[in-house]
């Protein structure tokens, strides 16, 4: 019985001794949160499509630069072959044409001749009245058709009476076909072409071009002959009933189209 009861008082005081230690330990309190700035945020960077891509060239709104349309290529004034030339200017006195070399022409936009003649006589005693500015080809090509063609059929036409002047309505002239203010430029603006206005001849008569397609006079034959024929020198003939523009003249030109085509209206 005295052994329990000193059991019991041991085991009250090691509980006493045990709480009074609990109570001498201090509880460590909860550390307050600090709290971590959050990080600065970053620019998120936005895709680019492939045309947005920086390229080696600016672009025309980086510059101060104006961007302009590209511009229609200039014409140039065409150049003669030397040797055609030599070859032609031989040709042109063995027919007997009066004529005088003169300086380039060279008025912009294809407008010009490079090597320019001035004729003066067709043939020996004709006349081309105003002198006519050309390319040596023209002239050449006027000669032989006066002398092949015209001259033959003024002589059965006009019972013999001579040819003495070719009227030169027009030669060269830089401008657009048929004065237009736009469209394709003239062959009168190379050299290549002359207008025709009529025909004089000894006897002092005087044969203008207009409408003889129904006159059945020999001067309305010899008129229809001299255009017929001029197609197998030049590569276009126009003249009364072509159009309002031709008249009263013909208009004749060495144009070269592809394959030989001619155009005589």
């Amino acid at each position: 019985m005295a052994m329990t009861k000193w059991i019991l008082i041991a085991v009250t005081a090691l509980a006493l001794a045990q709480g009074a230690a609990a109570e001498d330990i201090p509880i460590p309190q909860e550390r307050p949160k600090l709290e971590t700035p959050a990080p600065a945020s970053l620019p998120v960077p936005t895709p680019t499509s492939p045309s947005s891509e920086s390229t080696d060239k600016p672009s025309p709104e980086s510059t101060d630069q104006e961007t302009e349309e590209p511009k229609a290529p200039v014409a140039k004034l065409e150049k003669e072959d030397l040797k055609e030339l030599a070859q032609c200017l031989s040709d042109l006195r063995a027919e007997g044409a009066a004529f005088k070399t003169a300086e380039q022409i060279d008025d912009g936009d294809g407008c010009g001749i490079d090597k320019p003649i001035i004729l003066s006589e067709v043939l020996p005693g004709i006349k081309v009245i105003p002198e006519a500015k050309l390319r040596c080809q023209t002239a050449l090509q006027l000669s032989r058709w006066t002398k092949d063609s015209v001259l033959p059929a003024a002589k059965v036409a006009l019972s013999g009476d001579k040819l003495t002047v070719i009227e030169n309505a027009s030669d060269y002239v830089c401008r657009k076909r048929n004065n237009a203010k736009t469209g394709k430029i003239s062959e009168h603006a190379h050299g290549n072409a002359i207008d025709i206005g009529g025909f004089r001849f000894a006897s002092g008569k005087r044969l203008d071009v207009e409408a003889r397609d129904t006159d059945s006079t020999l001067q309305g034959a010899f008129q229809r002959a001299a255009r017929a024929t001029a197609c197998l020198y030049f590569t276009t003939v126009l003249g009364p009933g072509s159009d309002d523009a031709h008249k009263t003249h013909f208009h004749i030109d060495i144009l070269e189209r592809s394959r030989g085509y001619r155009y005589c209206r």
